[in-house]
């Protein structure tokens, strides 16, 4: 099941998009949307996405959303990309649940984020991952730390406990720090795959041992964030660098506010009506939209 870091190809790829989830001018779920907009990003160079994931805004859909979301999706991209489930929670027993029901849609893999707001210390952590692990055993499990939104962070002594469980073959980091990555990828095994889940720090995490990223940018540049990676990985860091630098100020914008409001923005202005965002998120305002349509117009992407 593991591939090494090192090889041409890994399990998920090295560019993963976290997709949007498109919503209807009544508020309900376009699936239609979804399917368009999953092939499209596949087209664009993305090699697997997450489904129901934060940018997707999982805290507003409902189980059976959720369920025919991933249905739909994978049934759009076929064998072109993998499906990765965002089915975490901060119920143990919930995650488990929901692992389960998404495991039997062959899905390749889920995305399981550290338990929010109970903060649970490292050992709860170990627990928790450790039982999902366990009544999923067929299931590839990539781990997901966001401590801005979670309260609490997965420690590098924790990570490799867990790198040692079969499923358990990957990490979504999105702490910001390149020192708990480097910590994180002096303690786990070669074949243990280390994501960046902050666009703007992919190729400083390339650097330090990492393998991509899951992206949000992607939506918009999926193409070129996988030239960057190829760039780095075939020994021509000046040109990763180059295009690094050309695509920060988009990295930047899309997180002037709380993702996935920005995305949104960004994707109705290429003309996809993905619509708006559920309660409690609200619409991009008029003048961080305008910040938006000025860098986007500055890359061509309008």
């Amino acid at each position: 099941m593991k591939v090494g870091v090192d090889s041409s190809v890994v399990e998920f790829g090295r560019v993963i998009t976290a997709m949007v989830t498109p919503f209807s001018p009544d508020g309900t779920v376009n699936y239609g949307l979804a399917e368009k907009l999953a092939d499209h990003l596949v087209n664009l160079g993305s090699e697997s996405l997450v489904v129901c994931g934060t940018t997707g805004e999982s805290p507003t859909l409902s189980e059976e959303e959720e369920l025919e979301l991933f249905r739909v999706v994978q049934k759009a991209i076929g064998g072109k990309a993998k499906v990765i489930v965002g089915t975490g929670s901060n119920s143990t027993h919930e995650a488990i649940a929901r692992s389960q029901k998404a495991a039997k849609l062959g899905v390749a893999a889920s995305l399981q984020v550290v338990p929010y707001y109970n903060k649970p210390p490292q050992a709860g952590l170990l627990a928790h991952f450790k039982a999902i692990a366990q009544a999923c055993p067929d299931l590839p499990l990539m781990l997901y730390n966001i401590p801005g939104r979670t309260g609490q962070s997965l420690q590098p002594e924790t990570v490799a406990e867990l790198a040692q469980i079969e499923n358990i073959v990957a990490i979504k980091e999105a702490s910001g720090s390149l020192d708990l990555v480097s910590q994180i990828r002096v303690a786990t095994p070669p074949e243990f795959l280390i994501y960046s889940g902050d666009d703007s720090l992919t190729l400083p995490l390339l650097a330090v041992g990492g393998t991509g990223v899951v992206s949000v940018a992607s939506h918009l540049v999926g193409d070129r964030i996988k030239a960057m990676i190829e760039a780095f990985v075939s020994g021509q860091p000046q040109t990763a660098q180059a295009i690094h630098v050309e695509l920060f100020p988009l990295f930047k914008v899309l997180f002037c506010t709380t993702n996935p409001i920005p995305i949104k923005a960004a994707l109705k202005l290429q003309g996809w009506d993905v619509g708006g965002l559920r309660s409690p998120l609200t619409d991009l305002p008029p003048e961080l939209e305008g910040k938006v349509k000025s860098v986007l117009t500055d890359l061509k992407l309008l």
